[in-house]
C-alpha cells in the first residue's frame, strides 16, 4: 500500500482533538495538504489517483474534473492534466466581483463533472460544490477522493444522486498503517471506534 507508506513518511495523520469543517471534533486528523510538498510523494499518489480514476469510471464517464477549495485543487488539477480533460474549480462563496460566479472556468450546460476533492468525511463540502454547479447546468453524478473518512459522506451524498469512490476508505488505511507499525494499537481502536460510531 504505497499511500499508506507516504501517509507514514510525510506524517499525514495526527492524533489528538481537531475540529473540521462540518464543525465535528475528531479524535485524529488526516493532512493530505502536505503531500504536494513532497514532490516524489506527491507524483506517485497522483498516479495511483489517475490510475483509480481509469479503472473504477473510465474517461468517457466525464467531461469535466472540478476541485473542491482548496486542498482537492493540487490532485484535481493533475487528474485534468493526465486525462487531458478540461479543468474548472468551485468557490466557497460567490465572487463579489467580476463574474461573480461560485465555478470558475467554462462550463457547458449539459457537461458531466467529476468532482474531486483530497478526502471525504461528512461529504458536505462535495454536496455544496455540486449544488454550485448543478446551478450552473453541470450534471454531477460522481466523486472521487483519495480518502473516504467513512462518516456518512458516502450516504449523504448518495441522497443526491452522486455516488462517491475513493482510492481508500479510512477503516482499511488505519488497518495498513498498524500492520505497519506506524500507529499504535490505541490509535487504531481510536480510528476504528470513529468510523462505528459516525
Amino acid at each position: 500500500m504505497e499511500i499508506c507508506k507516504i501517509l507514514k513518511k510525510t506524517n499525514a495523520i495526527e492524533f489528538g482533538a481537531f475540529k473540521l469543517s462540518s464543525g465535528r471534533v475528531t479524535p485524529y486528523y488526516v493532512d493530505l495538504r502536505v503531500i504536494p510538498s513532497f514532490p516524489d510523494a506527491f507524483q506517485m499518489v497522483s498516479n495511483i489517483f489517475v490510475d483509480a480514476v481509469k479503472q473504477k469510471l473510465g474517461t468517457e464517464s466525464f467531461d469535466r474534473v472540478s476541485s473542491i477549495p482548496a486542498a482537492g485543487t493540487p490532485f484535481a488539477s493533475f487528474l485534468a492534466f493526465s486525462l487531458n480533460k478540461p479543468f474548472i474549480f468551485t468557490r466557497r462563496n460567490m465572487r463579489l466581483r467580476g463574474r461573480e460566479r461560485r465555478v470558475e472556468g467554462i462550463l457547458i450546460p449539459g457537461d458531466r463533472v467529476l468532482l474531486v476533492d483530497d478526502l471525504a468525511t461528512t461529504g458536505l463540502s462535495l454536496k455544496r460544490a455540486a449544488s454550485a454547479i448543478r446551478a450552473e447546468g453541470g450534471v454531477v453524478s460522481d466523486a472521487f477522493v483519495l480518502l473516504d473518512r467513512e462518516e456518512g459522506g458516502r450516504e449523504r451524498l448518495a441522497e443526491t444522486g452522486i455516488t462517491l469512490h475513493s482510492v481508500l476508505n479510512m477503516e482499511e488505511t488505519a488497518k495498513a498503517l498498524y500492520e505497519m507499525n506506524a500507529i499504535e494499537e490505541e490509535q487504531l481502536n481510536t480510528i476504528l471506534k470513529q468510523i462505528r460510531t459516525k
